[in-house]
Protein backbone atom coordinates (compact mmCIF):
# COMPACT_ATOMS: atom_id res chain seq x y z
CA UNK A 1 0.00 0.00 0.00
CA UNK A 2 1.20 3.67 -0.70
CA UNK A 3 1.90 6.06 1.86
CA UNK A 4 1.03 9.79 1.13
CA UNK A 5 2.67 12.77 3.14
CA UNK A 6 0.64 15.70 2.61
CA UNK A 7 1.63 19.29 3.61
CA UNK A 8 4.67 19.16 5.04
CA UNK A 9 7.52 21.93 4.07
CA UNK A 10 10.11 19.58 2.59
CA UNK A 11 13.72 20.40 3.54
CA UNK A 12 16.19 19.41 0.96
CA UNK A 13 20.12 21.15 1.50
CA UNK A 14 21.11 19.36 -1.73
CA UNK A 15 19.16 21.47 -3.82
CA UNK A 16 18.62 24.32 -1.20
CA UNK A 17 14.64 23.34 -1.22
CA UNK A 18 12.34 24.39 1.63
CA UNK A 19 8.98 24.28 0.47
CA UNK A 20 5.63 22.65 1.04
CA UNK A 21 5.12 19.20 -0.97
CA UNK A 22 3.52 16.37 -1.09
CA UNK A 23 6.09 13.20 -0.72
CA UNK A 24 4.27 9.70 -2.15
CA UNK A 25 6.11 6.50 -1.15
CA UNK A 26 5.52 2.88 -2.64
CA UNK A 27 7.42 -0.44 -2.00
CA UNK A 28 9.95 1.29 0.41
CA UNK A 29 11.17 4.36 -2.01
CA UNK A 30 10.06 7.54 -2.65
CA UNK A 31 8.23 7.53 -6.17
CA UNK A 32 7.26 10.97 -6.47
CA UNK A 33 7.60 15.06 -5.03
CA UNK A 34 5.41 17.38 -5.94
CA UNK A 35 2.60 20.06 -4.61
CA UNK A 36 -1.55 18.28 -4.37
CA UNK A 37 -0.91 15.10 -4.77
CA UNK A 38 -4.16 13.34 -5.36
CA UNK A 39 -4.88 9.96 -4.98
CA UNK A 40 -8.31 7.28 -5.34
CA UNK A 41 -6.45 3.95 -4.75
CA UNK A 42 -6.58 2.69 -0.94
CA UNK A 43 -3.62 4.27 0.39
CA UNK A 44 -2.18 5.36 4.09
CA UNK A 45 -2.00 9.19 4.52
CA UNK A 46 -0.10 11.29 7.39
CA UNK A 47 -1.06 15.03 7.20
CA UNK A 48 1.94 16.66 8.21
CA UNK A 49 0.03 19.86 8.88
CA UNK A 50 3.41 22.06 8.38
CA UNK A 51 5.23 20.26 9.64
CA UNK A 52 8.89 20.22 8.01
CA UNK A 53 10.24 16.94 6.61
CA UNK A 54 13.76 15.71 5.53
CA UNK A 55 15.57 12.62 4.97
CA UNK A 56 15.74 10.71 7.47
CA UNK A 57 18.86 11.70 10.03
CA UNK A 58 22.07 9.68 9.96
CA UNK A 59 23.94 9.35 13.36
CA UNK A 60 27.57 8.37 12.42
CA UNK A 61 29.10 8.05 15.95
CA UNK A 62 26.89 5.89 18.27
CA UNK A 63 27.75 3.53 20.77
CA UNK A 64 25.09 0.92 21.22
CA UNK A 65 26.98 -1.93 23.39
CA UNK A 66 26.23 -5.09 22.17
CA UNK A 67 27.93 -7.52 22.36
CA UNK A 68 28.84 -7.46 25.85
CA UNK A 69 27.42 -4.57 27.95
CA UNK A 70 23.86 -5.23 27.29
CA UNK A 71 22.98 -3.79 30.76
CA UNK A 72 23.63 -0.35 29.18
CA UNK A 73 22.22 -0.56 25.88
CA UNK A 74 21.24 -3.25 23.05
CA UNK A 75 20.78 -2.96 19.33
CA UNK A 76 16.63 -3.10 19.88
CA UNK A 77 16.86 -0.59 22.83
CA UNK A 78 19.40 1.90 20.98
CA UNK A 79 17.71 1.60 17.57
CA UNK A 80 14.43 2.77 19.64
CA UNK A 81 16.06 5.65 20.85
CA UNK A 82 17.59 6.51 17.53
CA UNK A 83 14.01 6.37 15.91
CA UNK A 84 12.78 8.43 18.38
CA UNK A 85 15.40 11.42 17.98
CA UNK A 86 14.25 11.19 14.22
CA UNK A 87 17.23 8.93 12.48
CA UNK A 88 16.83 6.45 10.61
CA UNK A 89 20.28 5.11 10.29
CA UNK A 90 22.77 4.83 12.86
CA UNK A 91 26.51 3.75 12.87
CA UNK A 92 27.81 1.44 15.74
CA UNK A 93 31.37 2.23 16.64
CA UNK A 94 33.44 -1.17 17.53
CA UNK A 95 34.51 -0.82 21.05
CA UNK A 96 31.81 -3.76 21.84
CA UNK A 97 32.94 -6.63 23.95
CA UNK A 98 34.60 -8.66 21.69
CA UNK A 99 35.46 -5.98 19.75
CA UNK A 100 34.09 -5.85 15.86
CA UNK A 101 37.11 -6.52 14.45
CA UNK A 102 36.12 -9.53 12.16
CA UNK A 103 33.72 -10.72 9.56
CA UNK A 104 32.12 -13.19 12.76
CA UNK A 105 31.58 -9.84 14.89
CA UNK A 106 30.46 -7.67 12.00
CA UNK A 107 27.60 -10.27 10.79
CA UNK A 108 26.51 -10.60 14.07
CA UNK A 109 25.59 -6.79 14.14
CA UNK A 110 23.83 -6.89 11.15
CA UNK A 111 21.64 -10.09 11.56
CA UNK A 112 20.72 -8.60 15.10
CA UNK A 113 19.98 -5.60 13.19
CA UNK A 114 17.89 -7.07 10.97
CA UNK A 115 15.94 -9.16 13.67
CA UNK A 116 15.91 -6.61 16.59
CA UNK A 117 16.66 -3.11 15.29
CA UNK A 118 14.11 -0.60 14.36
CA UNK A 119 16.09 1.12 11.71
CA UNK A 120 19.58 1.21 9.56
CA UNK A 121 22.36 0.02 11.63
CA UNK A 122 25.84 0.29 9.96
CA UNK A 123 29.22 -1.21 11.74
CA UNK A 124 32.13 0.57 11.95
CA UNK A 125 35.19 -2.10 12.15
CA UNK A 126 38.45 -1.55 14.17
CA UNK A 127 41.63 -0.07 12.53
CA UNK A 128 43.64 -2.66 14.60
CA UNK A 129 43.03 -5.89 16.23
CA UNK A 130 41.47 -6.10 19.55
CA UNK A 131 41.80 -2.22 19.19
CA UNK A 132 44.93 -2.20 21.03
CA UNK A 133 46.78 -0.37 18.50
CA UNK A 134 49.17 -3.05 17.26
CA UNK A 135 48.18 -4.92 13.92
CA UNK A 136 46.10 -3.99 11.50
CA UNK A 137 42.75 -5.65 10.96
CA UNK A 138 41.56 -7.42 7.81
CA UNK A 139 40.79 -4.33 6.12
CA UNK A 140 39.00 -5.90 2.84
CA UNK A 141 37.23 -8.61 4.86
CA UNK A 142 35.49 -6.29 7.10
CA UNK A 143 34.70 -4.00 4.09
CA UNK A 144 33.52 -7.10 2.40
CA UNK A 145 31.65 -8.06 5.14
CA UNK A 146 29.82 -4.71 5.18
CA UNK A 147 31.50 -2.19 7.64
CA UNK A 148 31.59 1.54 5.82
CA UNK A 149 34.26 3.06 8.30
CA UNK A 150 37.01 1.86 10.12
CA UNK A 151 37.80 3.27 13.75
CA UNK A 152 39.74 2.00 17.30
CA UNK A 153 37.26 4.79 18.76
CA UNK A 154 37.54 5.19 22.57
CA UNK A 155 41.16 4.78 21.89
CA UNK A 156 43.35 6.51 19.31
CA UNK A 157 45.60 4.90 16.67
CA UNK A 158 48.52 6.16 18.25
CA UNK A 159 51.24 4.24 16.27
CA UNK A 160 52.13 6.19 13.16
CA UNK A 161 53.25 3.91 10.79
CA UNK A 162 49.99 1.73 11.36
CA UNK A 163 48.01 4.70 10.86
CA UNK A 164 49.79 5.50 7.58
CA UNK A 165 49.19 2.04 6.52
CA UNK A 166 45.55 2.56 7.77
CA UNK A 167 45.11 5.95 5.42
CA UNK A 168 46.24 3.70 2.68
CA UNK A 169 44.22 0.76 2.82
CA UNK A 170 41.32 3.37 3.51
CA UNK A 171 42.19 4.87 0.08
CA UNK A 172 42.15 0.99 -2.12
CA UNK A 173 38.96 0.21 -0.33
CA UNK A 174 37.21 3.50 -0.29
CA UNK A 175 36.73 3.24 3.63
CA UNK A 176 37.02 6.23 5.58
CA UNK A 177 39.37 6.06 8.75
CA UNK A 178 37.37 7.66 11.72
CA UNK A 179 40.13 8.91 14.06
CA UNK A 180 39.42 9.41 18.07
CA UNK A 181 41.84 12.43 18.87
CA UNK A 182 43.90 11.66 21.81
CA UNK A 183 47.62 11.95 22.47
CA UNK A 184 47.26 8.97 25.63
CA UNK A 185 50.31 10.18 27.34
CA UNK A 186 49.35 13.83 27.79
CA UNK A 187 45.49 12.84 28.66
CA UNK A 188 46.00 9.77 30.83
CA UNK A 189 44.23 10.36 34.51
CA UNK A 190 42.74 13.52 33.06
CA UNK A 191 38.94 13.96 34.07
CA UNK A 192 37.80 17.37 32.38
CA UNK A 193 39.47 20.52 30.19
CA UNK A 194 42.72 21.22 31.84
CA UNK A 195 42.45 24.93 32.71
CA UNK A 196 40.67 26.93 35.14
CA UNK A 197 37.89 24.84 36.26
CA UNK A 198 39.99 21.75 37.01
CA UNK A 199 42.21 24.26 38.87
CA UNK A 200 39.49 25.41 40.98
CA UNK A 201 37.76 21.53 41.44
CA UNK A 202 41.68 19.98 41.85
CA UNK A 203 40.95 17.57 39.77
CA UNK A 204 43.51 16.14 36.73
CA UNK A 205 43.08 18.22 33.30
CA UNK A 206 43.06 17.15 29.87
CA UNK A 207 45.04 19.53 27.89
CA UNK A 208 43.40 20.94 24.53
CA UNK A 209 46.99 19.41 22.85
CA UNK A 210 46.48 15.85 23.57
CA UNK A 211 43.51 16.28 21.03
CA UNK A 212 45.15 18.78 18.42
CA UNK A 213 48.92 16.70 18.45
CA UNK A 214 47.18 13.76 16.95
CA UNK A 215 45.05 16.37 14.48
CA UNK A 216 48.06 17.51 13.52
CA UNK A 217 49.77 14.31 12.36
CA UNK A 218 46.89 12.74 10.90
CA UNK A 219 46.21 15.65 8.62
CA UNK A 220 49.93 15.12 7.74
CA UNK A 221 49.49 11.43 7.26
CA UNK A 222 46.68 11.92 5.27
CA UNK A 223 48.54 14.47 3.05
CA UNK A 224 51.28 11.74 2.81
CA UNK A 225 49.10 8.44 2.25
CA UNK A 226 45.84 10.50 0.33
CA UNK A 227 44.27 8.49 2.34
CA UNK A 228 40.38 9.27 3.35
CA UNK A 229 40.37 10.57 6.91
CA UNK A 230 37.47 11.27 9.52
CA UNK A 231 37.87 13.44 12.61
CA UNK A 232 35.46 12.88 15.43
CA UNK A 233 33.75 15.02 17.82
CA UNK A 234 36.41 17.47 17.75
CA UNK A 235 36.35 20.03 20.67
CA UNK A 236 39.08 22.64 20.16
CA UNK A 237 39.30 26.05 18.48
CA UNK A 238 42.80 24.96 17.16
CA UNK A 239 41.84 21.81 16.14
CA UNK A 240 38.91 23.37 13.84
CA UNK A 241 41.65 25.69 12.22
CA UNK A 242 44.47 22.94 11.72
CA UNK A 243 40.75 21.20 9.48
CA UNK A 244 40.26 24.24 8.04
CA UNK A 245 43.51 25.11 6.54
CA UNK A 246 43.90 21.21 5.49
CA UNK A 247 41.17 21.44 3.30
CA UNK A 248 41.57 24.64 1.92
CA UNK A 249 45.31 22.71 0.73
CA UNK A 250 42.32 19.45 -0.66
CA UNK A 251 43.47 17.19 2.28
CA UNK A 252 40.97 14.29 1.73
CA UNK A 253 40.01 14.74 5.66
CA UNK A 254 36.16 15.34 7.09
CA UNK A 255 35.18 16.36 10.66
CA UNK A 256 32.23 15.78 13.22
CA UNK A 257 31.27 17.79 16.47
CA UNK A 258 28.99 16.92 18.62
CA UNK A 259 25.78 18.93 20.39
CA UNK A 260 27.18 18.76 24.07
CA UNK A 261 30.20 20.69 22.94
CA UNK A 262 28.56 23.36 20.91
CA UNK A 263 26.07 23.70 23.65
CA UNK A 264 27.92 23.27 27.42
CA UNK A 265 31.85 24.29 28.94
CA UNK A 266 33.95 23.44 31.27
CA UNK A 267 31.98 26.05 33.21
CA UNK A 268 29.06 24.00 33.99
CA UNK A 269 31.31 21.94 35.91
CA UNK A 270 31.52 24.91 38.78
CA UNK A 271 27.32 24.89 38.75
CA UNK A 272 26.89 21.58 39.00
CA UNK A 273 30.73 20.10 40.84
CA UNK A 274 31.86 16.73 40.38
CA UNK A 275 29.03 15.24 38.14
CA UNK A 276 29.38 12.97 36.70
CA UNK A 277 27.05 13.87 33.97
CA UNK A 278 29.40 16.27 32.70
CA UNK A 279 32.40 13.97 32.46
CA UNK A 280 32.49 13.15 28.61
CA UNK A 281 35.82 12.50 26.56
CA UNK A 282 37.34 14.64 24.65
CA UNK A 283 35.99 16.76 27.91
CA UNK A 284 33.78 19.96 27.64
CA UNK A 285 36.09 23.16 26.81
CA UNK A 286 36.08 26.68 27.34
CA UNK A 287 33.61 29.05 25.57
CA UNK A 288 36.21 30.35 23.11
CA UNK A 289 36.19 26.60 21.93
CA UNK A 290 32.24 26.33 21.71
CA UNK A 291 31.83 29.06 19.67
CA UNK A 292 34.38 28.29 17.49
CA UNK A 293 32.84 25.20 17.00
CA UNK A 294 29.76 26.73 16.03
CA UNK A 295 31.47 28.94 13.67
CA UNK A 296 32.67 26.21 11.91
CA UNK A 297 29.52 25.09 11.72
CA UNK A 298 28.27 28.22 9.83
CA UNK A 299 31.45 28.14 7.44
CA UNK A 300 31.15 24.33 6.57
CA UNK A 301 34.04 23.41 8.43
CA UNK A 302 32.20 20.90 10.14
CA UNK A 303 31.28 18.02 7.98
CA UNK A 304 28.57 16.50 10.52
CA UNK A 305 27.16 16.64 13.67
CA UNK A 306 26.79 13.25 15.92
CA UNK A 307 25.68 12.21 19.48
CA UNK A 308 28.66 10.11 20.07
CA UNK A 309 25.69 8.39 22.07
CA UNK A 310 27.44 6.67 25.04
CA UNK A 311 25.25 4.92 27.57
CA UNK A 312 26.34 3.92 30.68
CA UNK A 313 24.23 2.65 34.08
CA UNK A 314 23.00 4.74 36.77
CA UNK A 315 25.44 2.59 38.69
CA UNK A 316 28.50 3.27 36.86
CA UNK A 317 28.01 7.15 36.74
CA UNK A 318 27.31 7.33 40.66
CA UNK A 319 30.54 6.40 41.32
CA UNK A 320 32.75 9.43 42.23
CA UNK A 321 33.96 11.62 39.87
CA UNK A 322 37.66 10.09 39.19
CA UNK A 323 36.00 6.91 38.89
CA UNK A 324 33.17 6.63 36.55
CA UNK A 325 33.06 6.06 32.89
CA UNK A 326 32.97 9.29 30.25
CA UNK A 327 30.26 9.71 28.50
CA UNK A 328 26.67 10.52 27.61
CA UNK A 329 23.38 9.84 25.78
CA UNK A 330 23.01 12.18 23.30
CA UNK A 331 20.79 10.59 20.63
CA UNK A 332 17.34 11.71 21.29
CA UNK A 333 18.69 15.09 22.26
CA UNK A 334 20.79 15.88 19.29
CA UNK A 335 18.13 17.10 16.90
CA UNK A 336 16.53 19.95 20.07
CA UNK A 337 19.76 20.66 20.84
CA UNK A 338 20.45 21.62 17.39
CA UNK A 339 17.13 23.59 16.77
CA UNK A 340 17.50 25.35 20.11
CA UNK A 341 20.37 26.71 20.40
CA UNK A 342 21.98 26.26 16.70
CA UNK A 343 18.86 27.44 14.65
CA UNK A 344 17.15 29.78 17.66
CA UNK A 345 20.52 31.05 19.69
CA UNK A 346 23.05 31.28 17.01
CA UNK A 347 20.88 32.05 14.00
CA UNK A 348 22.69 28.77 12.03
CA UNK A 349 20.11 28.05 8.99
CA UNK A 350 17.67 25.00 9.48
CA UNK A 351 18.49 23.33 6.03
CA UNK A 352 22.48 24.02 7.10
CA UNK A 353 21.93 22.10 10.32
CA UNK A 354 19.77 19.08 8.20
CA UNK A 355 22.62 19.22 5.61
CA UNK A 356 25.14 18.05 8.26
CA UNK A 357 22.81 15.14 9.44
CA UNK A 358 21.51 13.95 6.11
CA UNK A 359 23.00 14.33 2.36
CA UNK A 360 26.71 14.82 4.09
CA UNK A 361 27.20 11.71 6.17
CA UNK A 362 25.44 9.98 3.21
CA UNK A 363 28.02 11.51 0.64
CA UNK A 364 31.04 10.76 3.16
CA UNK A 365 30.31 7.49 3.81
CA UNK A 366 28.84 6.64 0.51
CA UNK A 367 25.62 5.50 2.18
CA UNK A 368 23.61 3.94 -1.38
CA UNK A 369 19.90 5.70 -1.74
CA UNK A 370 20.53 7.42 1.45
CA UNK A 371 20.22 11.43 2.62
CA UNK A 372 18.29 13.06 0.24
CA UNK A 373 14.56 13.47 -0.30
CA UNK A 374 14.58 11.91 -4.27
CA UNK A 375 12.80 10.07 -6.64
CA UNK A 376 13.86 6.58 -6.29
CA UNK A 377 15.89 7.23 -3.09
CA UNK A 378 14.87 5.04 0.16
CA UNK A 379 12.12 6.37 1.95
CA UNK A 380 14.00 6.93 4.75
CA UNK A 381 12.00 9.99 6.10
CA UNK A 382 11.92 12.32 9.43
CA UNK A 383 8.80 14.65 10.36
CA UNK A 384 9.15 17.22 12.46
CA UNK A 385 8.38 20.57 14.09
CA UNK A 386 10.47 23.68 14.89
CA UNK A 387 8.46 25.26 17.18
CA UNK A 388 6.84 22.67 19.86
CA UNK A 389 8.43 22.81 23.35
CA UNK A 390 9.13 19.67 25.14
CA UNK A 391 10.77 19.07 28.67
CA UNK A 392 13.82 16.38 28.42
CA UNK A 393 12.78 13.45 30.94
CA UNK A 394 12.28 9.79 29.99
CA UNK A 395 13.87 8.30 27.74
CA UNK A 396 13.66 5.18 24.74
CA UNK A 397 17.59 4.56 25.64
CA UNK A 398 18.00 1.72 28.47
CA UNK A 399 20.39 4.75 30.19
CA UNK A 400 19.88 7.92 31.04
CA UNK A 401 23.15 9.61 31.74
CA UNK A 402 22.29 12.80 30.17
CA UNK A 403 23.25 16.31 31.02
CA UNK A 404 19.91 17.63 29.80
CA UNK A 405 17.25 15.85 31.90
CA UNK A 406 14.87 18.53 32.88
CA UNK A 407 16.26 21.33 29.93
CA UNK A 408 13.28 22.97 28.16
CA UNK A 409 13.58 22.58 24.40
CA UNK A 410 12.47 23.00 21.25
CA UNK A 411 12.41 20.82 17.86
CA UNK A 412 10.18 17.63 18.59
CA UNK A 413 10.02 14.89 16.00
CA UNK A 414 6.77 13.88 14.65
CA UNK A 415 7.45 10.25 13.01
CA UNK A 416 10.63 8.73 12.15
CA UNK A 417 9.65 6.15 8.73
CA UNK A 418 12.20 3.92 7.57
CA UNK A 419 12.09 1.58 4.54
CA UNK A 420 8.53 3.04 3.66
CA UNK A 421 7.52 2.64 7.68
CA UNK A 422 6.27 4.61 10.34
CA UNK A 423 9.17 3.24 12.85
CA UNK A 424 8.25 5.90 15.44
CA UNK A 425 5.18 8.14 15.84
CA UNK A 426 4.58 10.30 18.82
CA UNK A 427 1.17 11.35 17.87
CA UNK A 428 0.62 8.39 20.46
CA UNK A 429 2.60 8.77 23.17
CA UNK A 430 1.96 6.41 25.71
CA UNK A 431 3.04 3.26 22.96
CA UNK A 432 4.84 4.99 19.41
CA UNK A 433 6.50 1.96 18.71
CA UNK A 434 3.67 -0.71 19.32
CA UNK A 435 0.89 1.53 17.26
CA UNK A 436 2.98 1.75 14.05
CA UNK A 437 2.93 -1.73 13.39
CA UNK A 438 -0.71 -1.69 13.12
CA UNK A 439 -0.40 1.56 10.57
CA UNK A 440 0.01 -0.88 7.67
CA UNK A 441 -3.16 -3.14 9.05
CA UNK A 442 -5.94 -0.41 8.96
CA UNK A 443 -6.08 -0.05 12.83
CA UNK A 444 -4.63 3.26 13.14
Amino acid sequence: MKLLIKNAIVVEPSKNLEKKQDILIENGKIIEIKENIKLTQPHKQINANNFYVSAGFIDIHTHLREPGNEEEETINSGTKAAAAGGFTSVFCMPNTNPPIDDQAAVEFIMLKAKNEGLINVYPVGCVTKLRKGEELTEIGELKKAGVVAISDDGEPVENSKIMRRALEYSKMFNLPVIQHCEDKNLSKGGVINEGKVSTMLGVRGIPKESEEIIVIRDIILASLSKGFLHLTHISSKNSIEFIKQAKQKNINITCDVTPHHLVLTEDYLLKSPYDTNLKINPPLRTEEDRISLINAIKDDTVDCISSDHAPHTKEEKSKEFDLAPFGIIGLETLFPLCVTFLYYKHKVPLINIIKKITNNPAKIFNLKNKGKIEIGYDADLTIFSIQEEFIVSNFFSKSSNSPFIGWKLKGKIKYTICGGKVVFDSTNPKDPFYENKNFYNNKK
